[in-house]
C-alpha cells in the first residue's frame, strides 16, 4: 500500500474540490471517524484517494460524503452523516461538514454548488475558504495547504460559522481567505513567515 502524507491528500481534496465547484456542484470529504451509514450499495473498494483522484471526483458526486481515513484510504461514499449541529442560513451539507468536523482529529472539506466555494472545517469550525471562480487559485493551493499546517486550526476560524465573509479573514494568496480574526491573524502570520511563506510566494508568482 502506498504511504501518503497529509498534506499530499490536502492538496488532492482541494483541487479535486475545485474541479467539482466550478462546474456548480456539491461534495462533502471527511478525513477521520464520524458516525454515519452509507446509502448506496458500496461497489467500489477502498483506494487510495491522492492515487485516484479522477475516481474520487466520481464518487464525490454521489449524495452524501466520501469518507477518508487518516491513511489516505477511502473507506466509504455515498455516505448520510448522522448530524448533530446546525450551520445557520446554509444547508444540510453545511451541517454535516460542522457536525464531521468536531472531532478534534477530524479534516473536512466541503464544496458549496451554491456559491461555487470550497470550505475547509477544523474543530467545529470554519477556518479556510477557496474561490473556485478566481482566476488561477490553483497556484495558490499549496501557499494555502503551508500556511494551514503552520499555522493551525486553534489560531484561525475564531469568529466561528456564523459569518462568512472575506472581510472577516484575511486573504494571503489569491482566492483563499483564512477567518480569525484579521488583526491578529495578520501580526501572528507577519512573525512566522516573514522569510518564508513570502519568500515562497514571491519565487511562485516569478515562475509564472
Amino acid at each position: 500500500m502506498i504511504e501518503i502524507t497529509v498534506k499530499e491528500l490536502e492538496e488532492t481534496l482541494m483541487k479535486v474540490g475545485l474541479r467539482i465547484a466550478k462546474r456548480g456542484e456539491g461534495a462533502l470529504f471527511v478525513v477521520g471517524e464520524v458516525d454515519y451509514e452509507v446509502l448506496i450499495d458500496q461497489a467500489v473498494p477502498p483506494f487510495n484517494a491522492s492515487g485516484n483522484p479522477k475516481l474520487l471526483e466520481s464518487l464525490a458526486l454521489i449524495d452524501g460524503a466520501v469518507i477518508i481515513n487518516p491513511d489516505g484510504m477511502v473507506k466509504a461514499y455515498g455516505a448520510m452523516i448522522k448530524t448533530n449541529s446546525v450551520m445557520r442560513n446554509f444547508g444540510t451539507r453545511h451541517s454535516a461538514a460542522l457536525t464531521a468536523s468536531k472531532k478534534p482529529t477530524n479534516l473536512v472539506v466541503m464544496v458549496s454548488e451554491e456559491d461555487k466555494k470550497v470550505r475547509v472545517l477544523k474543530q467545529g469550525k470554519v477556518i479556510m475558504q477557496i474561490d473556485a471562480l478566481q482566476k488561477g487559485v490553483e497556484k495558490s493551493i499549496p501557499a494555502a495547504i503551508q500556511i494551514l499546517e503552520s499555522i493551525g486550526a486553534g489560531t484561525i476560524g475564531t469568529i466561528g460559522t456564523g459569518l462568512l465573509a472575506p472581510g472577516l479573514g484575511i486573504a494571503l494568496v489569491p482566492g483563499v481567505v483564512l477567518f480569525g480574526s484579521a488583526y491578529y491573524l495578520g501580526k501572528l502570520i507577519s512573525q512566522k513567515f516573514n522569510t518564508d511563506i513570502f519568500s515562497f510566494l514571491n519565487i511562485n508568482q516569478a515562475a509564472h
